[in-house]
């Protein structure tokens, strides 16, 4: 768990990248799917990115400790 905490940024873009040549190479996947997908990606992303503005302001005010 630390470790996606570490690096939950990077982590979640090798995701979108697989999900994306997924959805390239695999012409048979009906849309309903990726576009399910794609809305729960953006939610992790939102996830993701509230984690990273935690991180900031811990580093901004002392409190950071990785």
């Amino acid at each position: 768990m630390d470790f996606v905490k570490a690096h939950a940024a990077r982590l979640y873009a090798v995701v979108v990248a697989v999900l994306a040549l997924v959805a390239h190479f695999v012409p048979d996947l009906p849309s309903v799917l990726i576009l399910g997908v794609v809305a729960a990606v953006l939610g992790t992303g939102e996830a993701v990115q509230r984690l990273e503005d935690g991180k900031t302001v811990a580093a901004y005010t002392g409190q950071y400790r990785p």
